[in-house]
């Protein structure tokens, strides 16, 4: 494949990924963004974290971590909890406000993505499972 068609093929895919986010930003009536829903996500998914785990497993900064756990909380979607263990460790946790919010989230996504896909065929669904399976195959550990 030539370098340009794959430059086409990526500018093509951050076009529909921005357009999506700014949909879902605009259709999603809460005042947080996709990386709060991330967390959120994450902490409903593995249970309360420390901050410094979810930093690292979301790619985040710790400074960035921080500001987006801090908006949790004051909205009261997540809470500081106090590690059983040790006293001193504090985890994040996800509230039942925040597991509405994600869920409500998450329905957004889905009905905006349901919208987006029906333009395509059959055939073309097919082909975009298709690649999107080499594509995380690809992305797997060791694949490189």
């Amino acid at each position: 494949m030539k370098e340009t068609d794959l430059f086409r093929l990526i500018h093509s895919t951050e076009a529909v990924t921005n357009e999506m986010v700014i949909r879902w930003t605009k259709a999603f009536r809460h005042n947080i963004g996709i990386s709060p829903v991330l967390v959120l996500w994450e902490l409903k998914t593995n249970g309360p974290q420390k901050q410094s785990v979810l930093a690292a497993k979301l790619g985040y900064t710790a400074a960035a971590i921080t500001n987006i756990a801090g908006k949790l909380v004051k909205e009261g979607m997540a809470e500081r909890l106090a590690d059983e263990q040790d006293r001193r460790m504090v985890l994040l946790s996800i509230t039942e406000k925040g597991e509405s919010v994600l869920r409500e989230a998450q329905e957004t996504g889905t009905r905006l993505r349901l919208n987006m896909f029906s333009v395509l065929s059959e055939e073309e669904v097919d082909q975009y499972l298709a690649i999107n399976k080499k594509l995380l195959a690809a992305l797997e550990p060791g694949a490189e």
